[in-house]
């Protein structure tokens, strides 16, 4: 037999030492358990948005039935080999599942950039094969991690598993419940790893859970993702903008609880139109965010104009402050200034810049924006191109069925045959039953479905993704729009935009025509908190609200012409009467919506009960209350307190036994004053040693003689053993001094 033969056969010869019970009961594999469950769960969370999660639950059995099967057959080093393989071909797998098209430019540079930017805060939902990815990493850490575990390499277990999960924290899509599961799992089992072969773990249990406290603290208030999702449950309680959460044109855009406006001027936009100044869209729902799938690629002088009729309008935008993003009228075409150099574009034609715009810096937009009238838009069909219903009409799983059947109720009840009526309806429907309120708790699961079922009140990113998904369900292609609203008109054609201008909206996709706008909020609410937070503003003295061409503090408001293109809804957006337009009828009243009022939302504005804690609130409290056991182990803390406890309470058995302990706690009192008493000292002797002259103490010894000897004792002995006992402790209690 040659030597390489030999190696082979000795690699997956079965160990006789190893028993796959003991190995599965060992208490160190429900640290790996719950680490594996944790990244499983933002596994499946992945497929659940972009693919079902069947065949990745398929495929994790199939994985710990292989691992399970080759744990007795190799070492540590063989599985950590092996788990490289595995990871190799689950990428060389995602690889060439990419189109060749795509795929012809991708180089090792730029390869190596994504891998940078997933671990720098780019969530894995960007990538437009994210089932594939998902699938090709899923084999190679739970392989490796199960099988160590098997081998009882728990510290290499928790490694392999803890960089699975480590990499989701670090693309900003684990969350804090996942984080905080993770960190328990891989505290357990290396700690209970290394201690139960030493059986250490009695003695020193406190000192893991204390180290694993530590873990958890740091975990779960530190933020090491720049951007990241993932927000550290004890990191800061300040409310975040409107503003730097919809429009700082980052991949993703977070659905948060309560929100405030920013009332600083942000750019003034010169155009001869005012409209909806665009940041980006979004088409990846995640259930409470939305991402930015595809890539960015450098502006090369020309965009495409909508498929349909268009005018063209010329916008300047200066920046008053440093911007992030490039506000512009949809549809840009083309872009001039000092900021072309750094123009991106995003696969949805929106603009972006690849650094900050500086105060006083300026740039130009030629836009081509949509001309069509209501008839137009109602005979637009459904004659979608594949890449808008491949991007534009995906769901999670978990979406429940009841905002589909909601969705086809007011539709039909606003007799809607069209895409066109049905978007008109879905809008009017959550115009008229939900109030704006900025002041919103965060619901958990499915934003869209809390907020059509469950919640009075919400602000534009609430409104916007429940009409796009309930579009969807409908199988008409939506996405979320994010951007700024008009603004304050300053003269004939400017207009200076705050950062409460920030907004959402809709944009539903009609063939020949384009992306239209739609907007679900109510805008009488909203200008109104616009307007009521600029006052407040001003009186308090706040810099940067104003500008000279609004007055400063004399600012007198100018009546914005009415309707504005993109202010109007019901996809109005160039619908204006306007001599340079084409004359094009609002029909804002039709088609009927119907008796929409019959639906009754449920819940409150809140849209959770916050009586109840969160899960992550509740985990992490357990996680402090069992640091606190531990630390009051670990400083004697918890036999003061059971001796407290034990000194000053009493209950009841039977009287000689209630005799019995009664005297046992004033002879405690006087062994920690004096002295204890001796093996085989009498408690005669005892007292007599103490020079005890308490005729209180020597009747409760005489009553425990009698009982503990002579085993004689009735209720009346018991009363009053028990009561004078209750009275020495009370009156002697900490210092002893009293004994004499």
């Amino acid at each position: 037999m040659s030597t390489a033969t030999g190696r082979i056969q000795s690699l997956v010869a079965p160990d006789p030492d190893w028993d796959l019970f003991d190995a599965l009961t060992h208490p160190a594999m429900l640290g790996i358990a719950l680490l594996t469950a944790a990244y499983l769960r933002e596994l499946v969370g992945i497929t659940d948005v972009v693919g079902g999660t069947g065949l990745l639950l398929t495929e994790a059995v199939l994985v710990l039935i292989g691992a399970t099967a080759l744990a007795s057959r190799v070492d540590a080093r063989t599985a950590l080999l092996g788990t490289g393989l595995v990871l190799a071909a689950g990428l060389a797998g995602y690889y060439f599942s990419i189109p060749a098209s795509q795929r012809a430019l991708i180089d090792a540079g730029s390869a190596l950039r994504d891998f940078a930017a997933l671990l720098s805060g780019l969530s894995v939902f960007r990538l437009v094969q994210a089932e594939i990815w998902a699938l090709a990493v899923l084999p190679a850490p739970l392989f490796g991690s199960w099988l160590l575990a098997l081998r009882g390499e728990f510290p290499l277990s928790a490694a392999v598993g803890g960089s699975a999960l480590g990499l989701f924290v670090l693309t900003g899509d684990a969350g804090v419940l996942a984080t905080l599961a993770g960190v328990v799992g891989a505290g357990l089992a290396v700690g209970l790893g290394e201690l139960v072969p030493r059986r250490a773990l009695g003695a020193h249990w406190d000192t893991v859970v204390l180290v694993l406290t530590l873990m958890v603290v740091l975990s779960t208030t530190v933020s090491v993702v720049p951007g990241g999702d993932s927000r550290p449950i004890l990191g800061g309680t300040a409310q975040p903008t409107l503003e730097g959460n919809v429009v700082a044109n980052a991949d993703s855009v977070g659905i948060v609880g309560a929100i405030r406006l920013s009332p600083s001027v942000r750019f003034t936009v010169q155009s001869e139109q005012p409209g909806y100044w665009r940041v980006g869209a979004y088409d990846r729902y995640t259930g409470g965010s939305w991402v930015r799938t595809g890539e960015v690629t450098a502006y090369d002088g020309r965009l495409d104009p909508p498929p349909g009729g268009s005018v063209t309008v010329e916008q300047t935008v200066t920046a008053e402050t440093t911007l992030d993003s490039m506000p512009a009228l949809w549809k840009p075409v083309r872009v001039s200034g000092n900021v072309q150099r750094a123009t991106q574009v995003t696969e949805e034609d929106g603009l972006r810049a690849a650094a900050s715009i500086a105060p006083g810096e300026s740039y130009s937009v030629i836009s081509e924006r949509p001309v069509y009238s209501t008839g137009t838009l109602q005979r637009a069909g459904t004659d979608y191109p594949d890449a808008v219903t491949d991007r534009y009409l995906g769901l999670p799983d978990s979406t429940p069925d009841r905002v589909g059947e909601r969705t086809a109720a007011i539709v039909e009840r606003a007799n809607a045959t069209t895409p066109y009526a049905t978007a008109v309806a879905v809008e009017e429907y959550l115009e008229s039953t939900k109030d704006y309120s900025l002041n919103v708790e965060r619901p958990r699961g499915s934003v869209a479905d809390a907020f059509l079922f469950e919640m009075d009140a919400g602000y534009c990113t609430y409104y916007a993704t429940t009409m796009a998904v309930m579009l969807r369900t409908q199988g008409i292609p939506a996405r979320m729009a994010t951007g700024y609203t008009a603004g304050q008109r300053v003269s004939e054609d400017e207009w200076v935009v705050r950062g409460l201008n920030a907004h959402a909206w809709v944009e539903v996709y009609f063939p020949e025509v384009g992306w239209v706008t739609f907007d679900p909020t109510p805008s009488g609410p909203r200008e109104a908190a616009g307007e009521s937070r600029v006052s407040q503003a001003r009186e308090a003295g706040e810099s940067g609200v104003d500008t000279d061409r609004t007055g400063g503090g004399e600012w007198t408001p100018t009546p914005t012409p009415t309707p504005e293109p993109d202010e109007t809804t019901n996809g109005t957006d160039g619908q204006v009467e306007t001599p340079d337009l084409a004359q094009i009828a609002d029909n804002r009243g039709t088609p009927d919506a119907g008796g929409l009022g019959s639906f009754t939302p449920g819940g409150t504005g809140g849209g959770s009960d916050r009586s109840l804690p969160t899960p992550e609130e509740v985990g992490y409290g357990a996680v402090v209350l069992l640091a606190g056991v531990a630390a009051s182990r670990r400083l004697g803390l918890d036999g003061r307190l059971y001796r407290f406890v034990w000194l000053r309470y009493q209950p009841r058995a039977d009287p000689v036994a209630d005799v019995e302990r009664a005297y046992d706690r004033v002879e405690t009192l006087l062994g920690d004053r004096r002295r204890p008493r001796h093996p085989g000292e009498t408690v005669g002797s005892y007292l007599d040693s103490l020079g005890v002259a308490d005729a209180r103490i020597r009747r409760v010894a005489a009553l425990y003689e009698r009982a503990h000897y002579g085993g004689v004792a009735d209720e009346t002995a018991a009363d009053e053993a028990v009561e004078t006992a209750d009275a020495i402790v009370a009156e002697t209690t900490p210092l002893l001094g009293r004994f004499r």
